[in-house]
């Protein structure tokens, strides 16, 4: 069997990596002349991990996460403890894998290395993925310029802008969220020693919420700020804008995010509209299937998007090994992935309300009927891709 995948994102790397270390060939087409990634901090829950671990990356990751202690959510400007969801040593017992924090850029590499190790030319760069066309035998990626790679399984995981969902679902709805995001890493040695614990903390208030939390073994800190804005922008996050909005647009909110804001380099802030695009099936053709952002773009309330698209690596894999016929494999794989990564695509786009309610009790009253310590273990962190069980 040979696999093509378009994109060579995390979730496409994490895709090549199981498969290959299955023995099965793997192509991966990536547009980019130069791998890299952009973007700033992400976390990995234990269902996430489990996998990253099954290809052999411990030690590549100890090296470079940074293991919270907790999830604390609190209020924007008194810092009130509003819900904390304890992390650590509770959540790897409970759940058979650590919660950790990594830089994008970091787990990236680690990807590429390891795929490498595996096949030192599965990587192709300066392939820009156009189309694709499938008969009975085999499938055909083609790519601008006209160069065709055929073989036998073609995963989209060409991101939220995807050829190949373009093709397999055609035009589906998009919708301004009313945010847009700032993202920006602050080196350690310029914020006080004592500003914040080795917990990732959500800042939560009115028509605004932050986020922050330590990277890089603990020499960066992680800052992103979510905000009301009543015109829709790019979604590249690649655009920078004034620092001094980025200010104004946390006026107000407490010491120790304000403290975060200052330190940030004035020419280095970036800012991205947030777009929802409500969960949809039908993912697959006979040959043909979708896996991570170009399969269910998530926003990032719940901090999940990179962990779903690293269990759709596992389970797609484990479907393909199997030797039941593509089309079968492929039908299993969406089967086992589109209720649950459907949820967690409504969970993130509600637990934006949670975070942005105005009035201090009402907002205490909602995390405790939420309660996300029992939910979130219930069903999001305990999911195993290695084990879970597999359509017939």
């Amino acid at each position: 069997m040979k696999v093509i995948i378009a994109g060579a994102g995390l979730g496409g790397l994490a895709a090549a990596a199981c498969l290959l270390q299955r023995g099965v060939e793997v192509e991966v087409v990536e547009q980019a002349q130069t791998l890299g990634e952009v973007g700033a901090g992400i976390q990995q829950s234990a269902n996430a991990v489990k996998v990253l671990y099954d290809l052999g990356l411990r030690e590549q990751l100890e090296r470079v996460v940074v293991r919270p202690k907790a999830f604390e959510y609190r209020r924007f400007d008194t810092a009130e403890l509003m819900h904390r969801i304890p992390l650590g040593e509770q959540h790897e017992s409970a759940h058979g894998a650590p919660y950790f924090h990594i830089h994008r850029a970091d787990l990236h590499d680690i990807l590429v290395r390891k795929v490498r190790s595996l096949d030192a030319d599965a990587i192709v760069l300066g392939a820009k993925a156009e189309r694709f066309e499938e008969s009975a035998e085999a499938v055909t990626l083609v790519l601008a310029g006209g160069r065709r790679v055929s073989g036998d399984v073609l995963v989209g995981a060409d991101g939220i802008r995807s050829a190949i969902r373009s093709q397999i679902l055609g035009a589906t709805p998009v919708s301004y969220t009313g945010d847009v995001a700032w993202r920006a890493v602050i080196p350690v040695e310029r914020l006080p020693a004592d500003l914040m614990d080795r917990v990732s903390t959500v800042w939560c208030g009115p028509k605004r919420h932050a986020v922050m939390y330590y990277l890089r073994a603990g020499a960066l800190m992680n800052f992103v700020g979510l905000v009301e804005h009543a015109q829709p922008e790019s979604e590249s996050w690649t655009q920078k804008r004034p620092w001094e909005e980025l200010k104004a647009d946390f006026a107000g909110c407490h010491p120790v995010v304000q403290t975060a804001i200052d330190a940030i380099d004035r020419d280095a802030c970036f800012r991205y509209a947030l777009n929802n695009r409500p969960p949809v099936g039908g993912w697959s053709t006979a040959r043909a299937t979708l896996l991570g952002d170009a399969a269910h773009p998530t926003l990032p309330y719940i901090a999940s998007g990179a962990a779903m698209a690293i269990e759709d690596a596992a389970v797609l894999a484990r479907c393909l090994a199997e030797g039941r016929s593509v089309a079968a494999a492929l039908q299993a794989y969406q089967e086992a992935r589109v209720a649950r990564t459907s949820r967690v695509v409504n969970e993130s786009t509600e637990s934006r309300s949670l975070y942005r309610i105005e009035d201090a009790q009402a907002m205490r009253e909602a995390f405790r009927q939420k309660d996300l310590t029992k939910s979130r273990s219930q069903w999001l962190y305990s999911y195993d891709p290695l084990t879970v069980p597999l359509p017939a």
